[in-house]
């Protein structure tokens, strides 16, 4: 715990060059201090943040993600604002002393949180203590519409990797798609890949192409690994009619199956783009900054190429 209040505080030092504004977060620091048994005190401190620091990004070298990752595996605040690091610092700094009763602090902030608070809530969960006792109070959670609420959860964020079952995390992965989050940036994503997550998916697929609606081709890295006989005729599907992107993407998943059936019968397709994998041009990453950047144009050609087959 001391190693990553430490660390915070470094960064927030760093970044609340106004003096008032971090005069106000040493006398809430303080006041954590002397009065932890007091809960009402430090709810005020937690909802006054984002008014009295404000919400600009966390600024952050490559050497501080370095540094926040050999703290902890996973910890990686790249997408944290200020008011949500001195949020999850507070949470720390009271938890101190107070670890028996943190769950119910925990549960209660939440019941009345608003978005930025409850994004701290989340973003925090690696780094505080009992958290493998918050695991229905996050779950329940995911059934938020909210995109960075959602976020907080899923993305660079170890804890559901770490504490959610095959059932919840299948249904972390599925929600992502269906609300248009990006998948890349969930932590431990290739090592829970599981065949039942598969089967919902390439439901899924199905029921997006019957729609006439665009399926993410991430959707395919968390099929084409463990893939069987079942699923050729749907990979074969995209990388004979899919689109670019789509062929890339599910050529990507299939390098990484082992099955002989699936490698003899889309090894061909594969063979296509073994350069560009060979020499890391195509990879995840890729896959998501064409999506960011491309995501509109390809939903709008796959619905004019879907009127035009309509017509004939």
């Amino acid at each position: 715990m001391k190693k990553y209040l430490e660390f915070l505080k470094h960064i927030i030092k760093r970044q609340l060059k106004n003096e008032n504004t971090f005069q106000w977060f040493q006398e809430q620091n303080k006041l954590i201090e002397e009065k932890k048994s007091n809960s009402f005190e430090f709810d005020i401190s937690f909802g006054m943040v984002s008014r009295k620091i404000g919400k600009n990004d966390l600024y952050l070298s490559q050497d501080d993600l370095t540094a926040a990752n050999l703290l902890r595996e996973g910890f990686n605040p790249s997408k944290w604002t200020i008011d949500t690091a001195v949020r999850v610092y507070f949470l720390l700094k009271y938890s101190e002393g107070n670890e028996e009763t943190f769950k119910e602090k925990f549960k209660q902030l939440y019941k009345f949180a608003d978005g930025q608070e409850a994004i701290a809530l989340f973003s925090g969960l690696p780094l505080f203590p009992s958290s493998t006792e918050l695991t229905n109070i996050v779950t329940n959670a995911l059934r938020t519409n909210v995109k960075s609420e959602f976020e907080s959860i899923a993305h660079h964020n170890p804890y559901p990797f770490e504490q959610f079952n095959t059932n919840a995390w299948n249904n972390l992965v599925l929600k992502s798609l269906f609300i248009g989050v990006m998948l890349n940036p969930i932590f431990g994503l290739d090592k829970r890949i599981n065949f039942e997550l598969a089967r919902i998916l390439k439901d899924y697929a199905n029921e997006r192409w019957a729609a006439k609606r665009f399926v993410s081709p991430e959707l395919w890295r968390c099929v084409g690994p463990i893939a069987d006989e079942t699923f050729i005729s749907d990979l074969k599907y995209v990388l004979v009619n899919g689109l670019e992107i789509e062929k890339k993407a599910v050529v990507l998943s299939l390098v990484q199956s082992k099955d002989k059936l699936i490698k003899d019968k889309l090894g061909q397709y594969v063979n296509n783009f073994e350069k560009d994998i060979k020499e890391s041009s195509l990879n995840w990453d890729f896959i998501q900054k064409d999506l960011i950047e491309n995501s509109l144009a390809y939903t709008q050609k796959m619905n004019k190429e879907e009127k035009i087959n309509d017509v004939h």
